[in-house]
């Protein structure tokens, strides 16, 4: 493409050998294979405090928070791989939600969230591979803006579930995972055009 959507990837975990960073790298793949400009980002390199807004008051918005919020501004989609912790979001995704959302001097509300389209994935070793926490997920972001697709995936047992290669094991969620990444291009491409 020309002028090739951009997508920026990441999990909302820090860990190392986080399942769910493993399955947003992979998505990322999928995505440049379909066309995108794909921004692949870990969340522990936008280090941020708990939201407090004293300390935004006292400080202004943390460095990290404001990398990360450049880095929404300049893309057109979002590929976010949440893991579930207690039926919900992680903490660090949902901290980093709330530090983004807060508006700059001059600029429009939610502005690094209006008009951006994401797909949702997640990775869990329970049975149900994450889907709780992202209805929660699907909540916040489309209150806040976002056309998030109705499609998604969700990889159960992912304990097991990846080959050494990073490729998923069972070919259907495979193939499940590359069409969710061909359609989150193929969207935002469109909408894009505007």
């Amino acid at each position: 493409m020309a002028d090739p959507p951009k997508i920026l990837a990441f999990a909302g975990s820090t860990r190392t050998d986080s399942y769910n960073k493993k399955l947003v790298k992979l998505a990322a793949a999928h995505a440049e294979a379909a066309g995108a400009a794909v921004t692949l980002l870990d969340l522990r390199d936008c280090a941020m405090p708990l939201f407090d807004q004293d300390l935004e008051a006292r400080d202004g918005m943390p460095p990290g928070a404001q990398r990360f919020k450049e880095l929404l501004l300049a893309h057109h989609g979002l590929l976010i791989s949440s893991p579930e912790y207690n039926s919900s979001i992680s903490g660090v995704l949902k901290n980093a939600i709330d530090w983004a959302s807060r508006p700059a001097p001059n600029e429009a509300p939610l502005a690094c969230f209006t008009d951006k389209t994401a797909a949702l994935l997640s990775a869990s070793p329970g049975a149900l591979g994450g889907l709780r926490g992202l209805v929660h997920l699907r909540a916040i972001l489309g209150n806040i803006g976002v056309l998030v697709l109705p499609n998604q995936v969700a990889v159960q047992k992912a304990n097991d579930a990846f080959n050494p290669d990073g490729t998923l094991k069972e070919a259907r969620l495979q193939g499940a995972l590359e069409k969710l990444c061909r359609n989150l291009v193929d969207i935002v491409s469109k909408l894009k055009a505007g």
